[in-house]
């Protein structure tokens, strides 16, 4: 997955790996991460997208006691957001 280039080489690789139902459960999960980091309770997370609570339980507990995996990617997307929004600017 590192030798991808690109959003567009992940997006079709993730389509050719996972069925239309994974994917969804790929973007809930991932969805949620940002509110999670925000300390927005997990009732309003689910009022906001939708995912289930249990869904949201489960990351942020990965989020607290995973391997640090969706904490490295979302600080890498948060620099990245970041450095578009000061080229725009």
């Amino acid at each position: 997955m590192l030798s991808l280039r690109n959003s567009e080489e992940m997006g079709a690789f993730l389509s050719d790996l996972c069925t239309p139902a994974e994917l969804e459960v790929l973007v809930d999960r991932w969805r949620v991460v940002p509110y999670l980091l925000e300390g927005v309770p997990y009732r309003e997370i689910h009022e906001r997208t939708a995912v289930s609570i249990t869904t949201i339980g489960r990351v942020a507990r990965y989020l607290n006691q995973g391997s640090g995996g969706y904490l490295a990617a979302a600080a890498r997307a948060a620099r990245k957001q970041a450095h578009l929004a000061r080229r725009k600017a």
